[in-house]
This record gives C-alpha cells, structure tokens and sequence, in this order.
C-alpha cells in the first residue's frame, strides 16, 4: 500500500489572472487615450444642461 501524505496542492487556475491581466491592459489603454477626460468633459455637460445652465 503507498502511503499517503499530508502535502497539500494547490492548483493553479489561469483564467482569473489572464481576465485581470486583460482589463488592466485595457485600463491602461483608455487612460492613454485620453478617456477620463472626455468622460469627465460629458459629465459635466449633461449636469450642467440638466439644472439648466447651459
């Protein structure tokens, strides 16, 4: 009979890191292209026509 031991494995799932890996990617991406600030640009815009100043 073998004997059995007491280690325990951990396996390692690739798909959370490689989805996490991706939305940093594109997150780094978007902010090089300049999209907070036109995000930003037309928040404040719609806020602005809502309360109707402008």
């Amino acid at each position: 009979m073998a004997k059995k031991t007491n280690r325990l494995y951990y396996k390692i799932r690739k798909s959370p890191i490689v989805v996490i890996g991706g939305a940093v990617l594109l997150w780094i991406a978007g902010v090089a292209a300049g999209e907070p600030e036109r995000v930003w640009e037309q928040a404040c815009q719609i806020c602005l026509s809502c309360i109707g100043l402008g």
